[in-house]
């Protein structure tokens, strides 16, 4: 009779417990199903970015979250830039060339990973967070292989360990990695609309929304922004020498040029015809200045290739404006317009001067 007592009480308390795992599994769930929404209806890269880390911490009461992304091209920090955010302020996404080398599990990650934390294996993938116990890797797959991993991290040593199932988070990485795929793309197609298709670089029109953008953020700061007009000199003499194919090689290197100048958070634009504009936030005009020699510079120093046979060394004259909006200023459009014609001022200065120099404006 004792061990019928002893038998009923333990198939009670298994019970209990399966009653609870089962309450458990399903928070989990609805938790899951809830934050699979989120990511589905993020409106842009950057903030589905923000909600796979910040998100997912919050929903999951974990200690610590970072993505790794493989982006070899650098093809998604140039959309997040393109969109007006800075790769560098998100902070726990790990945008890579490889996974190999990052931590040992993720050269053959093809299925959730769960255990503790090495310190020399995992801190990579997890920077700024310490005491952290043990970690689950999970895999974002696209066509048969892992473009990257969600990487949670818990103080708790037995939060993940490899006894625990994962088939939800096998699901959740499967989720997040349409959803990248769904953003990047979608942030192509946006910019297609204000992207210049010969140099690559973004068209006026981007260029004018940018800047308006821009001065609320300096005038929130009080900071100071800068804007160059760069101009190659003499350009209609190689479109009526050498062809306009020519013209077009000369154009594609200057701005190749250029843009290994500038720094990410800059904004380049093809203003129109050969005249190229670079966006300088936080930057003055001596700042500004200094960029545009070094430029003009670069330029300079070595020959263009406008043919396969044809070789000819080119200049540019660059125009330098700076402004500073004041608190009370309202008309942001006005101030863009003013920024913009100042640097445009200065720029035919420049040339009138004799071109192949930097000139600042005025204003």
């Amino acid at each position: 009779m004792d061990d019928l007592i002893q038998e009923n009480e333990d198939l009670k308390r298994r019970l209990k417990e399966l009653t609870a795992e089962a309450a458990n599994n399903e928070s989990i769930m609805k938790r899951t199903q809830a934050r699979e929404l989120t990511l589905l209806r993020a409106d842009s890269l950057a903030q589905l970015l923000r909600a796979m880390v910040d998100g997912l911490r919050e929903s999951y009461s974990l200690d610590a979250v970072s993505v790794v992304l493989l982006d070899p091209q650098h093809e998604v920090r140039h959309l997040l830039v393109a969109g007006g955010d800075r790769p560098e302020e998100f902070k726990q996404i790990l945008f890579v060339d490889s996974l190999i080398g990052l931590a040992p599990q993720l050269a053959v990650l093809n299925k959730p990973w769960l255990g503790p934390y090495v310190g020399a294996d995992h801190h990579l993938l997890f920077p700024g967070a310490s005491n952290l116990k043990s970690t689950a890797l999970v895999p974002l797959p696209r066509k048969d292989r892992a473009t990257g991993a969600l990487c949670f991290g818990s103080h708790e040593l037995t939060r993940f360990t490899r006894h625990h199932g994962t088939d939800f988070l096998a699901h959740l990485g499967a989720v997040a990695a349409v959803c990248i795929e769904n953003a990047v793309n979608r942030t192509r197609l946006l910019r297609a609309g204000i992207t210049d298709f010969l140099t690559g670089w973004h068209n006026r029109r981007y260029l004018q929304q940018r800047l308006k953008e821009e001065l609320a953020r300096a005038q929130r700061r009080a900071g100071t922004i800068a804007c160059l007009m760069i101009d190659i000199d003499r350009f209609k003499g190689i479109n009526d020498g050498y062809g306009h194919l020519a013209g077009d090689n000369a154009l594609k290197e200057v701005a190749h040029r250029v843009e290994a100048q500038i720094r990410s958070m800059d904004t380049a634009a093809r203003f129109g015809g050969d005249e190229l504009a670079v966006l300088l936030p936080e930057a003055g005009a001596a700042e500004a200045a200094k960029l545009a020699e070094r430029i003009r510079e670069v330029i300079a120093a070595v020959p263009f290739a406008l043919t396969a046979q044809i070789e000819r060394s080119l200049t540019v004259s660059v125009g330098v404006a700076a402004i500073a909006p004041g608190r009370d200023e309202t008309d942001l459009k006005a101030m863009a317009d003013r920024l913009l014609a100042d640097a445009d001022a200065a720029l035919y200065r420049a040339k009138a001067l004799g071109r192949n120099r930097v000139q600042v404006g005025c204003g």
